[in-house]
């Protein structure tokens, strides 16, 4: 069928140079028919392609035909890419609905560890990509396109049909991907409007709405959330990381034992993993169980009373303490914050530590400074979240003197001569140690910060808000820990009696839903 193009008048091109081309372009057309299928397949969307394309034949309508397939192709790599990126990340598909905002989210990345300058250069680079795919779909295309037309190109295009039929008998599902993909995202978009709908209307119906008084369980003493990244499950799970932590976690209790303090622990269904932490900490103070963007926007804008809402209406002073944030966070006021103390607020003069902004020492030393030592304050309710656990987990600082800390240029030393992120993360056993060193540094840092004020010691509810990177984790659990600590009395009134006593929950541990806490803490009980 290889012959001369119609729109040109050259030579035909050699017949083994034409199959060498019909080659490329039909490895490349496979490829991006099954980058988006759990496994390789023969899929049959791939021999109706060619059919099509061969019974159209090198005309204008099959040229406005391969425009469209070469942008529907391309949409269906990008979302196959999607779904590998969101795996690698977050241990889940892509969400077509709720993942837009993404975009953003990778800019502002870019641009914070690489600067501006190359951030662009880097999504040029992308950009440049995408055309070299989508002209490389089109160039694949016209291969096919230009054997079209004539009797003998329409025997071959229905015999194209034959082993797709066979394929289609044998099971469609397996040998079907793209349709079966493009049906499961048309069935996803529908449920998700659908599921969002009903959220909207459960989220103006509150159940502690006239409960009365609230927080009564604390006794009128601060009630501090902590917040440490990334800290999963895997720290109990997993043997890389259970001797270390654990090990961590008994010292702390041992110190904070002896000064007469309770603690108890217990596991916490988070919403997500391996990022997005907003929807943990949303969830935490809605009430509501926040799986994706478009349900923590749609919480946002009903109107609904947060833990910090109820707490504000108790006499309570809601304080959000938050070092990751270096933009504006209108969000937070919504969310029931009377201060918030985003990255440029806490008074940070020492370096960035790659992404970690500052380190979680200093976070509690500042949050210490300006709102927990002040004179004649209400009781507080705060959520301060710890970055130091964060990706990329270099350099992870020594706990200091906590006089020595000051306004932190004395961490200026763990910049020098300290691995870059690029050196670590060639390596996965090195990430995964200075995963183990970073969770170690920041429980080290909370429990220090609660043994310095235990003799009139607040109520703190200590937790993760996802696990790491699935590589990370090497789990597909989405638990973190959670443990409370403060007076016995109180730590006993409000944990489950089958929360795990001291700072190490056991295997049988309950698993508690985030959107569980708000409540639970509003009414002092389960």
């Amino acid at each position: 069928i290889v012959g001369p193009d119609p729109r040109n008048t050259g030579r035909a091109p050699s017949w083994h140079h034409a199959l060498m081309q019909l080659i490329a372009a039909t490895i490349l057309l496979y490829s991006v028919l099954v980058i988006s299928a759990a496994e390789i397949l023969w899929p049959i969307e791939l021999f109706v392609l060619i059919a099509i394309l061969l019974l159209a034949g090198a005309t204008r309508t099959e040229r406005v035909l391969r425009a469209l397939l070469a942008l529907a192709l391309t949409g269906i790599a990008l979302l196959g890419l999607a779904d590998f990126g969101t795996g690698l990340a977050f241990a889940r598909p892509f969400n077509l609905i709720a993942d837009w905002h993404f975009a953003q989210g990778i800019w502002l990345l870019l641009k914070g560890s690489a600067g501006i300058p190359l951030a662009v250069i880097g999504l040029s680079a992308v950009a440049l990509v995408l055309a070299a795919l989508i002209l490389g779909i089109w160039w694949s295309l016209a291969q096919w396109a230009r054997c079209g037309a004539g009797t003998r190109a329409n025997w071959i295009a229905a015999a194209m049909l034959v082993p797709g039929a066979g394929l289609i008998a044998a099971d469609f599902k397996d040998y079907a991907p793209v349709s079966v993909e493009a049906g499961a995202r048309i069935a996803q978009t529908l449920a998700a409007d659908e599921a969002l709908e009903a959220f909207i209307v459960q989220a103006k119906q509150d159940p502690v709405e006239d409960i009365g008084p609230v927080l009564t369980a604390l006794d009128g003493r601060d009630l501090i959330i902590i917040y440490i990244e990334s800290y999963g499950r895997a720290s109990f799970s997993n043997p890389r990381y259970r001797g270390a932590h654990t090990k961590t976690l008994q010292a702390i209790e041992e110190q904070l034992g002896a000064s007469g303090l309770g603690m108890r622990s217990a596991f916490l269904q988070a919403p997500t993993a391996g990022g997005q932490s907003w929807l943990t900490h949303g969830s935490v103070a809605s009430g509501l169980w926040l799986s994706d963007q478009s349900r923590y926007q749609a919480m946002l804008e009903s109107g609904r009373q947060t833990l910090f809402d109820y707490a504000a209406g108790a006499g309570y002073r809601t304080v959000a303490v938050k070092p990751a944030h270096i933009l504006a966070w209108p969000e937070g006021e919504v969310l029931g914050f009377e201060v918030i103390y985003n990255a440029e607020d806490l008074g940070y003069a020492g370096p960035a530590l790659n992404w970690v902004t500052m380190p979680d020492q200093f976070t509690l030393a500042a949050f210490e400074r300006l709102e927990y030592n002040r004179a004649g304050r209400p009781p507080i309710l705060a959520e301060i979240s710890l970055i130091s656990s964060h990706a990329p987990w270099v350099p992870v600082p020594d706990m200091l003197a906590w006089e020595a800390v000051d306004d932190g240029t004395v961490y200026s030393r763990f910049m020098e001569g300290s691995p870059t992120p690029a050196e670590i993360w060639r390596d996965p056993e090195r990430v995964r140690a200075q995963y183990t060193k970073a969770i170690e540094y920041s429980l080290q840092a909370v429990g220090s910060w609660v043994a310095r004020h235990a003799d009139n010691p607040p109520v703190v509810l200590l937790m993760g808000d996802h696990q790491p990177l699935p590589f990370v984790a090497e789990s597909d659990v989405f638990d973190v820990p959670v443990h409370l600590i403060g007076p016995a009395p109180v730590v006993e009134r409000l944990a489950g009696s089958d929360w795990h006593s001291g700072l190490t929950p056991g295997a049988d541990s309950p698993v508690i839903g985030a959107e569980r806490l708000r409540d639970w803490l509003l009414r002092g009980s389960f």
